[in-house]
């Protein structure tokens, strides 16, 4: 009888115990669902503000009389210091750094308010995304290619009803993978290797799955799972989970409606529990315990330098592309490592740098 109890005892206990797993199992795939579905939106929503952003400012500019003066006149000395006036001003007074750009009607540089040495440069052959205004007069943002990839607000400038040229607002996904960074997501904009030939000032840029990065404030942790992955098989299933990670895949679209590339977000499993359960709110990719979980996220970046786990030889490939707010502590970390190596040995691994990915085309 004994024997018996225990049995039924074992048998009762296996089953809520595999109960119990699949209840969890499914609500914890339930979770992962509705997190890939609200980063869907929340992606969507953040590039549409800041599309809307920049058109809003491309917009003023192109009706600023002094600039269209100086465009008819073609003074491009005085459209630089009017630009960059402007926009040092929009700065000053609220913190936000705006890249804009003229156009002339001929697709050449008249100005760009970063630097004053580019006037007269063609740019027509990596703008095909302006071959849209000789049907159109509308403005309009979309994601484009040129010589890097980007949020363009671009707007025609008209005077007396004659066009004189563009005027481009320029954004490159700073602000947005910041945004979902607070949200303890990791995001790399990432462009097709087909695209290059355009995207020449991106030749140097990191390569992760098939694909060049794009943003250059993602967080090198996940570089190497990213490496490891097989870009079909994610593009396919939209989602996997390697090395103790979530990862999802978004494509990417121009203006035209064409896939470029596509956004890959990175979410750490042990940052799953910060977020609500999608029963719970709607929106609660929005509205999950941000404050905590910023804590959580500073804590990791602060404490743990995210250039340890590197060689130094593989710091190399980092040097052209760190954002000038984290360039001392790259360069704290690759002095550190390179200290240890003799003069011989430094000679050697400079001899044997290699280009992660070579990309055939032709500079235009």
């Amino acid at each position: 009888m004994l024997r018996k109890i225990i049995i039924a005892f074992l048998i009762l206990l296996s089953i809520i115990l595999i109960s119990t797993y699949y209840v969890q199992k499914t609500l914890k795939e339930q979770k992962i669902d509705a997190i890939m579905d609200q980063l869907s939106i929340t992606l969507e929503n953040q590039l549409e503000t800041h599309m809307m952003d920049d058109l809003k400012t491309a917009i003023s500019l192109s009706k600023n009389e002094a600039l269209i003066e100086a465009l008819d006149n073609d003074n491009e000395d005085l459209g630089y210091i009017l630009l960059s006036d402007i926009l040092d001003t929009i700065e000053l007074n609220t913190d936000i750094h705006i890249r804009a750009q003229i156009i002339t009607k001929e697709l050449n540089i008249f100005t760009r308010s970063w630097d004053d040495i580019y006037g007269g440069m063609p740019i027509g052959d990596s703008r095909d995304d302006l071959g849209y205004f000789k049907t159109h007069k509308e403005p309009r943002s979309s994601i484009e290619i040129g010589r890097r990839l980007g949020i363009k607000a671009t707007v025609p400038i008209y005077k007396n009803g004659e066009l004189l040229g563009y005027v481009e607002v320029i954004s490159f996904f700073k602000s947005i993978t910041e945004f979902f960074s607070t949200l303890g997501v990791d995001l790399y904009v990432l462009l097709d290797f087909k695209h290059m030939d355009t995207a020449v000032l991106m030749t140097q840029n990191l390569a992760v799955c098939q694909s060049v990065v794009a943003n250059r404030n993602y967080n090198y942790s996940h570089i190497q799972t990213l490496q490891d992955i097989e870009l079909k098989t994610l593009k396919l299933d939209g989602m996997m989970y390697k090395d103790n990670k979530y990862i999802f895949y978004e494509n990417m679209y121009n203006g035209s409606s064409e896939v470029i590339g596509g956004y890959v977000f990175v979410l750490p499993e042990r940052y799953l529990d910060y977020f609500r359960n999608p029963n719970d709110d709607i929106s609660f990719l929005i509205n999950v315990t941000r404050s905590s979980l910023y804590d959580v996220i500073k804590e990791d970046k602060y404490e743990k330098n995210v250039y340890d786990e590197f060689s130094a030889d593989s710091l190399l490939y980092f040097q052209n592309v760190i954002d000038k707010e984290d360039r001392q502590i790259f360069l704290d970390e690759a002095y550190s490592k390179f200290d240890k190596y003799s003069k011989d040995e430094l000679i050697q691994i400079m001899l044997n740098r290699k280009i992660i990915k070579k990309v055939d085309g032709r500079i235009r």
